[in-house]
């Protein structure tokens, strides 16, 4: 199953969506390599990306191993949003993304993510100054609506397409749910009857089972992967291949789990240096071990460490197999 963005045709459908935070350059190029059909960066503000700030550069940051770069953009101003879509095609991005979906409090209240959903207008402006200022596909994210008696996903999508948006992410949730409740599969149906494009749907989808039921209700072109992949990179490739008919892979077993954490960790280190890479790769390393046994005692270990080599001998002594742990 393929999924066509204009020129740019993917191996699959299944996307790592982008999270604030989490996919990062190591993180997306471990998804990447598990077989995620395309992996998004984190959420960029247009402002920070003109001014080229340290983290945007970083957030923004390209590997050849990653396969095609897609860039989140986020945003009011249709103006700053062209140029700082331009500053990451630039930079090598096969794609960017209009963030019209975020829910976050501090972004709303600069009345971008979800807020655009309330501002049509300037929300169609936006798109259609990126698609001018850029050669690449233009693709937008979004919720269903703001609430329950504003759900304007169709109408907006309908929109962008008409500006020259290729690709339409539905999130099936309204901003005020955030994530709580069950994500709307079948609203997302209403989005997909709207327009021409493809639609990928997003929310709730934490297997194979899931995305198989979520493309069945909802009609989508493709799913997205979000907070399950959390701690979980290879689960957007394992989502992919099953739908393929190739069989969901097992979960990793606790040396692979092990390999991938050491991995991640080193990873980040060089991309963030040591100190902010081992402050990051907390977290990280607490969603592998999550549902394990002795994982509160990990994380904790892990919290409290401020040098790699201690980090990683906690890495070794939780995921090992009792034999390298004797061996260590």
């Amino acid at each position: 199953m393929a999924l066509t963005i204009g020129p740019l045709v993917l191996d699959n459908p299944v996307l790592l969506a982008p999270m604030s935070g989490v996919t990062d350059l190591p993180f997306r190029r471990i998804a990447r390599r598990f077989g995620a059909g395309l992996a998004y960066s984190e959420m960029i503000a247009s402002a920070e990306m003109v001014r080229e700030t340290r983290g945007s550069l970083r957030r923004a940051a390209s590997s050849a191993e990653t396969g095609p770069m897609a860039v989140q953009l986020a945003g009011t101003e249709p103006e700053v949003m062209a140029e700082a879509a331009k500053l990451v095609e630039g930079m090598g991005a096969a794609l960017i993304d209009i963030n019209f979906g975020c829910p976050a409090k501090k972004v709303v209240k600069r009345a971008a993510g979800s807020a655009l959903m309330r501002e049509e207008g300037l929300a169609v402006a936006i798109v259609g100054a990126v698609v001018r200022a850029v050669a690449c596909p233009v693709t937008v994210k979004m919720r269903t609506g703001w609430d329950d008696n504003a759900r304007n996903a169709p109408k907006l999508a309908k929109m962008a397409e008409g500006e020259g948006a290729r690709l339409i992410t539905v999130h099936g949730r309204t901003r005020c749910q955030f994530y709580s409740g069950r994500a709307d599969w079948h609203f997302i149906a209403e989005v997909k009857a709207a327009v021409g494009i493809p639609v990928v749907a997003n929310g709730d989808i934490a297997s194979a089972a899931d995305a198989s039921d979520c493309l069945a209700v909802s009609g989508a072109d493709g799913v997205m992967v979000g907070r399950a992949a959390q701690g979980r990179p290879w689960l957007p490739g394992a989502i992919a291949r099953a739908l393929a008919g190739n069989g969901e892979a097992a979960e990793p077993d606790m040396a692979s789990r092990w390999a991938l954490a050491r991995e991640h960790l080193d990873a980040m280190l060089v991309h963030y240096g040591t100190d902010r890479g081992l402050r990051i790769a907390r977290k990280h390393l607490g969603w592998y071990a999550q549902g394990l046994p002795g994982a509160a005692t990990f994380r904790n270990a892990v919290n409290n460490a401020t040098e790699p080599t201690v980090v990683i001998g906690e890495i070794r002594r939780f995921f090992a197999p009792a034999g390298e742990r004797m061996a260590a």
